[in-house]
């Protein structure tokens, strides 16, 4: 592809940006990142609070965070923010400690041993049984192939045959079940329900172990977390600021037409023309947003095989809220809520985030589900109350909401269309209308997983199993 190849980047996220990033080490300069807010970051959200910055967003990465850390390298940045820790609480507000294997713990919760020889085994099933499983995106995982780069420092090109992974089409409850190893689920819960990633009966396995690999939940277990002093929303800042060709925030795309070879952006009532155009917003969304966020098929002149296909995806409804609250009821510590992180408590608190162990002077943050596919979606003003109502029960009651957010989350399909091959028919698609397919959706919602695909896109060694990626950059 010619040096000087005219590429319309959609979205300013961590897919967006990062693809900027790659495209530019790989000396192709001519391309435009166009962002509908008024800042950068997607669901990478800081704001400012008294002087500091509080996460809305994403809040931690891990050691394995590979793509995050080469945008710290390409800035000069590194994770520099506060120590996290944890408790836990039961849905009755007294602290307790599920997994410490005190005699009294084991006495009662005799599942404790047991469920540490299923994580042994589960270890092991996923290195061999289920070689290829962690590898970035979903390609050939319904044919039973895996062909990617493993999440390694070096990220080397790994390949092959492995009918076993088709399992990771099954939920994951059910895929746990089918291994003996249903009590990992206490374990990987933390970090995915409580993340607003969905239930375990529910999703997908492959969306679990993708972004939950051994290596990374591990990382979560022994809470060997990467933070940022100025918040997640920082790296991406930083990124923008560093790039020869920062986005350009505010641009309402009204409509993208793509005919005899080119692609024409309508952008703020103006019409621009490029070659190329990588997609990293949101393909579709079932149900009109209060926001006014629309899914690609609803701006661009959408083929037939496009909509077919983007129409499958479904999203969470994860709602943060920042609240404050009086020095007496502060919490010492974050606390997580595993009585609430199952479908029957859809709505209710699961999790509140202190980030400066120091201060009593920072808004909480709190998050919560309110969407099952086979259940009611709680509406949202009432999803509020119960969380409110819950930090009551906990005993650390707010006194003020400051700010709330109620995203497009973690776009999914579910296990049939998973299972007939969904992504291989997305990734067949790679660059048939001079578009190319990239954010979170094509690997996983969390800010490494979606940067780390736009390096694949744009890498000199580009997979291209059945489809179109950018040609070789190299």
């Amino acid at each position: 592809m010619d040096k000087n190849t005219r590429i319309c980047i959609i979205g300013g996220g961590p897919a967006g940006l990062s693809a900027g990033m790659y495209l530019e080490q790989k000396g192709y300069t001519n391309y435009t990142i166009f962002e509908r807010l008024d800042r950068v970051g997607g669901k990478c959200w800081s704001p400012h609070y008294n002087g500091k910055r509080y996460e809305m967003g994403a809040i931690m990465g891990v050691p394995s965070y590979y793509a995050v850390e080469d945008v710290e390298k390409f800035c000069g940045i590194t994770h520099d923010g506060p120590k996290l820790n944890r408790n836990y609480k039961d849905a009755q507000g007294n602290v307790i400690e599920p997994f410490a294997r005190t005699l009294g713990n084991i006495i009662k919760n005799p599942w404790l041993l047991k469920m540490k020889k299923q994580l042994t085994k589960f270890g092991e099933l996923l290195e061999t049984k289920y070689k290829g499983y962690d590898l970035n995106g979903h390609r050939g995982v319904a044919e039973g192939r895996y062909d990617g780069y493993a999440v390694t420092p070096g990220r080397e090109r790994v390949q092959g045959e492995n009918p076993n992974l088709k399992d990771l089409a099954m939920p994951f409850k059910d895929f746990c079940e089918k291994n003996g190893c249903e009590l990992v689920q206490k374990i990987w819960i933390g970090p995915f329900t409580s993340f607003g990633y969905g239930y375990f009966d529910e999703i997908p396995a492959a969306y679990v172990l993708k972004y939950l690999d051994f290596q990374t939940c591990m990382n979560f277990v022994k809470v060997n977390l990467w933070t940022w002093e100025q918040g997640t929303q920082y790296i991406w800042e930083q990124l923008n600021a560093h790039l020869k060709n920062p986005a350009r925030l505010n641009s309402a795309i009204e409509k993208v037409e793509r005919k005899d070879g080119k692609v024409f952006v309508t952008v703020n009532g103006q019409v621009e023309e490029f070659d190329k155009v990588i997609v990293t917003a949101p393909l579709y969304i079932p149900n009109k947003r209060t926001d006014g966020q629309k899914g690609m098929v609803e701006y661009f002149d959408a083929r037939e095989d496009e909509k077919a296909l983007f129409s499958k995806i479904d999203y969470e409804r994860y709602d943060v809220l920042a609240v404050e609250t009086k020095p007496e009821h502060h919490p010492e510590i974050s606390y997580y809520v595993f009585d609430n992180m199952v479908p029957e408590k859809l709505g209710h608190l699961m999790v509140y985030y202190r980030r400066w162990k120091q201060s009593v002077d920072q808004v909480i943050t709190t998050y919560a589900l309110r969407k099952h596919k086979n259940m009611a979606e709680v509406p949202y003003d009432t999803c509020k109350r119960m969380v409110l109502d819950d930090l009551k029960i906990m005993r650390n009651p707010a006194s003020n909401v400051v700010n709330e957010w109620s995203v497009y989350y973690f776009p999914h399909v579910f296990s049939d269309d998973y299972a007939a091959g969904w992504y291989d028919k997305v990734e067949a698609m790679q660059g048939k209308y001079d578009t190319y397919y990239a954010g979170e959706i094509m690997a996983f919602g969390d800010m490494d997983e979606t940067a780390e695909y736009s390096r694949e896109l744009v890498s000199s060694e580009t997979l291209k199993i059945g489809g179109r990626h950018l040609p070789p950059v190299s």
